[in-house]
């Protein structure tokens, strides 16, 4: 078995790259922003980072709404392999079957959706909704040795199972060189 195929670093990379592409361009002097400010921001980032696999909503910094953005929406993905097949695990919960969408571009599968749940109470004189909407995305480059043909998706208790049948690929042959003998 290859543990090369099982790095998340393979599987995520094509992921990682659209996320850096939307990242804001700094310290040019279109948007100069004084260092005090940008520590500020920086301290709220790390907090923002550090409390949202909590489950605490991340803070916007213009108000104290809570923004609901790919961090906050981005779902769990487990990653298995076999001898004969991958098998990727996307937790959505409170996402229909109708909502997500997979698709196969040049060796990486998307994987999103929206998440539409709104919950109503009414209790002895007390009464709330909550409404939470968003979009997901998840970008995963498939191996080489997965079989683009063959991939099953099956959904059930929010979990999306995506199994991708393994193929053979041939290794490349090496070649005897000869070494001449100079004089």
């Amino acid at each position: 078995m290859d543990i090369k195929k099982l790095a998340p670093w393979n599987w995520f990379k094509n992921e990682e790259a659209a996320e850096a592409k939307n990242m804001p361009v700094r310290n040019t002097e279109e948007n100069y922003r004084s260092p005090l400010i940008s520590l500020h921001q920086e301290i709220d980032r790390m907090f923002e980072n550090a409390f949202h696999n909590f489950g605490m909503p991340l803070l916007n910094d213009k108000t104290l709404a809570p923004k609901f953005d790919g961090a906050l929406l981005k779902p769990k993905v487990d990653i298995a392999v076999s001898d004969r097949e991958y098998t990727v695990a996307i937790e959505v919960p409170g996402v229909e079957d109708e909502d997500v969408q997979l698709e196969l571009m040049n060796g990486t599968l998307v994987i999103k959706g929206d998440k539409k749940l709104e919950s109503e109470q009414n209790d002895k004189g007390f009464y709330r909704i909550e409404r939470s909407y968003g979009s997901f995305r998840r970008v995963l480059t498939l191996p080489e040795d997965a079989d683009h043909e063959n991939i099953d998706a099956q959904f059930k208790n929010g979990v999306l199972t995506i199994t991708l049948l393994r193929k053979e690929v041939s290794k490349p042959k090496g070649k005897l060189i000869d070494i001449k003998k100079v004089a």
